[in-house]
C-alpha cells in the first residue's frame, strides 16, 4: 500500500473512504466495500473522519473490530460473493487507524442483497435501476474473460478428484472454511466458477473453472493453446537441457512448475528470525501463482519459465494496466483474475493481492545477489537471479547449500550425545576439517543451535559440542 498519510491527504473520492470509529465497526461500511468490489477497488480507513481528521480508534476494541469485519465479510448474508480482505492497523500520531485495501472484483457483488456502485465519494444503490446493473454485469463480463460462460460444461466435465483436494486444502487452513459444507455444485457456485450469463440466462462453467478444475479433455477444447512451457538451458542454449510441456489444470500445473525448480535449483542455507527457510520455495511459490493467476487465458502466447545460468526468466500473456518496469515501492496491485487469485489464496497457494511483490524483493538479493525485475506490458516478463558454478568455482548459493546439508547432518548426530569436531568430520566421511565444516560449525554455534559441552575452555582437547533448546526445536 503507498503511504498512509498522503492517501489520507487526498480525501475522499471515489477511491478512498473514511469511517469514524471508536469502539465498533460502522454498519454502512459494508456498503463501501460492495461499492469498490463493483467499481474499480479503494481504499478504507477507520477512524478517520469525513474531513480528513485522524480520530483514531480505542486501542482496547482494536482486535475485535477486525475479528467482526472479516467474519462478517465471509457471511454470504452480508457480502454476497464473499470476499476475503486483509485489515492493516497504523500508528498516526499516536492513534490507531485501520486500513482495508479492496480490489476491483470481477463479480457483481450484494450487500444485504442489494447492489452499490460506487460515485464519487458515495455508495449509490443500484438495485432498481435495470439499466445500471445490466451495464454493471456487461462490463465485468467483458474486463475478465475468467469469466466466460461456457453453457455445454457442467459438473460432469470436472475432476471431482481435485474439488475434493482443494476443498480439504481450504478446511485444513480454516476449520469453519464454509466449503467444508458444501457440495460440489455449491462449492463452484460459492468460488463463481459455475455462473449465469444475467442477458441470455444460460448458465454453466466459467472458463477459471474449467482451468483450475476440469478434465484435460475440456480445458482442450475451452482453450486449446493453454500450456505452460517449463525449460532448463544452460549447456544446449539452441534447444533445452530438460523441458516439461504443461497442458493440464492449474492446481497441477502449480505442481509441476514447484518441481521443475526443485529439481534444477540450489536452495542455500538462510536463517530468518533463526529459523532455516527456504529461498527458493518462498521464491518460486511467488513467481509460479503469478505465472497462473495474472494471465490473460484468451491470448494465445504460452507462458514460460526458463532456467538459464545464473538467472530464471518468465513470460506470460496480460492484459497489461501499465507498461515498463514496476517500482515496488510505488505499486498498487490489480487483479487480472481475481476469481483464481481467490480460489488460490483458500487452497494455500497464495497470497494476499500485493504481497507476492514485497516477497519477491525481500528474497530476491540474498538468493541471487540482485533484486528480481519486474517488466508489465502485454507480456508480463519477471527476471531471478541465482547464485551459480562459475569457473568450476562454488557460488554461494551451491555453498549455502552444501553448508544447509552438514548443518542438518550435525543438527540430526548431536541429538543423542555430544560429539568432538574430529568424532563429527568422521562421522560426515570427512577425511580432514574442510573450511566448509569449520564454517558450518561456526555458523551453527553463533546461531545458538549449538553450544560447548566446555564453554570457558574452547580449545580443551576434550571439547565437544551438544545441542542447545533452540537447536532441539529446530530438529523437532
Amino acid at each position: 500500500m503507498r503511504d498512509i498519510n498522503s492517501l489520507i491527504r487526498q480525501g475522499e473520492g471515489i477511491g478512498i473512504e473514511f469511517k469514524e470509529c471508536k469502539k465498533k465497526i460502522p454498519r454502512d461500511i459494508y456498503k463501501t466495500v460492495c461499492a469498490f468490489l463493483n467499481r474499480h477497488g479503494g481504499h478504507i480507513f477507520l477512524g478517520v473522519s469525513d474531513s480528513g481528521e485522524v480520530l483514531g480508534i480505542e486501542p482496547l476494541h482494536v482486535e475485535q473490530i477486525k475479528k467482526d469485519f472479516v467474519t462478517s465479510l465471509n457471511n454470504t448474508t452480508k457480502i454476497n460473493p464473499s470476499v476475503y480482505l486483509s485489515v492493516y492497523d497504523h500508528d498516526i500520531d499516536g492513534k490507531k487507524v485501520l486500513s482495508v485495501f479492496v480490489p476491483e472484483s470481477s463479480q457483481v457483488h450484494r450487500c444485504n442483497n442489494r447492489i452499490y456502485d460506487r460515485n464519487e465519494d458515495g455508495d449509490l444503490d443500484i438495485t432498481d435501476n435495470t439499466q445500471s446493473v445490466g451495464i454493471l454485469y456487461q462490463r465485468k463480463q467483458t474486463s475478465y474473460s475468467e469469466n466466460k460462460i461456457f453453457p455445454f460444461a457442467n459438473l460432469n466435465d470436472l475432476r471431482t478428484d481435485l474439488i475434493a483436494l482443494c476443498r480439504n486444502r481450504a478446511t485444513h487452513r480454516w476449520n469453519d472454511h464454509p466449503w467444508a459444507d458444501l457440495d460440489d455444485m455449491q462449492l463452484l457456485k460459492s468460488a463463481q466458477l459455475y455462473q449465469t450469463n444475467q442477458e441470455t440466462g444460460k448458465s454453466g462453467l466459467t472458463l477459471a473453472g474449467i482451468l483450475l478444475l476440469g478434465s484435460d479433455e475440456m480445458i482442450l477444447i475451452a482453450v486449446p493453446h493453454h500450456r505452460t512451457d517449463l525449460i532448463l538451458r544452460k549447456k544446449d542454449l539452441d534447444r533445452y537441457d530438460d523441458r516439461d510441456f504443461v497442458t493440464t489444470n492449474l492446481i497441477e500445473t502449480y505442481d509441476r512448475i514447484m518441481a521443475f525448480v526443485a529439481k534444477h535449483l540450489p536452495d542455500p542455507f538462510f536463517l530468518e528470525d533463526g529459523m532455516n527457510i527456504s529461498l527458493r520455495d518462498n521464491i518460486f511459490r511467488e513467481i509460479a501463482s503469478n505465472i497462473l493467476i495474472h494471465r490473460e487465458y484468451l491470448n494465445a502466447f504460452p507462458a514460460k519459465l526458463v532456467i538459464e545460468q545464473g538467472r530464471v526468466r518468465t513470460e506470460n500473456s496480460n492484459k497489461s494496466h501499465l507498461l515498463g518496469h514496476i517500482d515496488p515501492a510505488a505499486f498498487t496491485p490489480f487483479p487480472k483474475n481475481p476469481v483464481i487469485a481467490r480460489f488460490f489464496h483458500q487452497i494455500g497457494r497464495a497470497d494476499e493481492l500485493g504481497s507476492g511483490i514485497r516477497k519477491l524483493m525481500k528474497y530476491g538479493k540474498p538468493y541471487g545477489g540482485s533484486d528480481p525485475v519486474l517488466v508489465e506490458g502485454d507480456v508480463f516478463k519477471s527476471s531471478v537471479g541465482y547464485y551459480e558454478v562459475v569457473d568450476g568455482a562454488q557460488s554461494g548459493a551451491q555453498s549455502g547449500a552444501q553448508s544447509g546439508a552438514q548443518s542438518n547432518a550435525i543438527i540430526e548426530m548431536l541429538k543423542n550425545t555430544p560429539l568432538s569436531t574430529n568424532e563429527l568430520s568422521n562421522a560426515l566421511g570427512l577425511e580432514s576439517k574442510t573450511g566448509a565444516f569449520k564454517r558450518t560449525v561456526t555458523t551453527l554455534l553463533e546461531s545458538g543451535y549449538i553450544e560447548f559441552t566446555i564453554p570457558n575452555k574452547p580449545n580443551s582437547r576434550l571439547q565437544k559440542y551438544r545441542l542447545t533448546i533452540l537447536g532441539r526445536k529446530l530438529l523437532e
